[in-house]
């Protein structure tokens, strides 16, 4: 079977330069690899409580930071979650095929639900994974690229198309997932034992920062003892998280890095972060802009949908005709 990739992001806060290196940077090498469905997760925004404006908004900003890192929607679909109903058709039914026991066993939603009260658990959040499956199984899709904090949601869906096809015969693809190398986990700048998470003003580097923003905010990253800078995450971790922040924009690897600055201090280090950061970012700023400008991104939206609900319609009569509903 051909390479088909399927990649989103959930609209819930501002994008950071974690989620640029994770994703967009390398999107276009990404999609260059087979048919690729690209999604803005706006029902997976449900699952916690979140403004209708900005969940508007968030959703507008994600299809113009797609398009301005590379994304062409003539050859990719570029859509919304919700303008494709086979989501949540298909959750329906694949709900019944993944248990209460494995649901409570995943880790972000004990994370997420150990900050809310009881009673204020959504079933939703609890059976998050049950539609993230159902994303992945819709288009076929043998590569997932994802972060690491997304593995045991793969092996889940990976888990629940065994089950599905022992039962009806190969109806579901195997999803695979990728993880990259470098810049897998960009951590905060402020705590860098923490993940990037668009939930810390002063630690995170939003997509839309400016310039002297980024600067500042890089500059004062906390850092560790010593003055060396080198690779070592458990001693060091603050310039660790700054080394693969540079050697994921410079494309080299952390010993080339570290060959470079070996004779550098954390001052001049940390400038020659910013100045790669900006570079890198700046360019990629003015592309969004001209994209919300022009709203170019309504056009491939709806063009995505299209391509997208052709192949998910497909794929949810698929099944129903394996577990016997009828088709009308």
């Amino acid at each position: 079977m051909a390479q088909r990739i399927l990649t989103g992001i959930k609209p819930t806060g501002q994008l950071t330069l974690g989620n640029y290196i994770a994703v967009l940077k390398n999107l276009r090498k990404t999609i260059a690899r087979g048919d690729s469905f690209i999604f803005i997760a706006d029902l997976h925004a449900l699952t916690l409580p979140i403004d209708p404006e900005i969940l508007k908004q968030n959703s507008i900003d994600l299809a113009a930071f797609y398009l301005a890192a590379g994304l062409d929607p003539e050859k990719s679909a570029l859509f919304l979650q919700s303008s494709v109903p086979a989501h949540a058709e298909l959750n329906a039914i694949m709900q019944n095929y993944l248990y209460m026991g494995e649901l409570s066993r995943m880790t972000q939603f004990k994370e997420k639900a150990g900050k809310l009260k009881e009673n204020a658990i959504g079933l939703g959040l609890f059976a998050y994974p049950v539609l993230m499956a159902c994303d992945i199984i819709l288009y076929d899709a043998n590569i997932v690229p994802v972060g690491e904090d997304q593995m045991q949601h793969i092996e889940l869906a990976r888990n629940l198309v065994n089950r599905f096809n022992n039962r009806y015969g190969e109806i579901l693809t195997m999803p695979k997932a990728e993880v990259q190398k470098v810049g897998k986990r960009i951590m905060s700048l402020s705590n860098p034992l923490a993940k990037m998470s668009k939930s810390d003003p002063k630690g995170d580097i939003f997509l839309k920062d400016e310039p002297a923003v980024i600067r500042k905010k890089i500059m004062a990253a906390v850092t560790d003892s010593g003055s060396e800078v080198k690779f070592d995450e458990q001693n060091k971790p603050g310039i660790s998280n700054l080394l693969t922040i540079y050697c994921a924009l410079k494309d080299i690897s952390i010993s080339e890095a570290e060959q470079t600055f070996a004779s550098y201090r954390y001052g001049d280090f940390k400038k020659e972060v910013a100045d790669a950061v900006v570079n890198e970012l700046i360019p990629f700023q003015q592309r969004y802009i001209e994209i919300l400008n022009d709203k170019s991104y309504e056009q491939a939206l709806k063009v995505g949908a299209k391509k997208a609900n052709a192949i998910a319609n497909e794929t949810l009569k698929r099944v129903q005709k394996a577990i016997g509903l009828l088709l009308s």
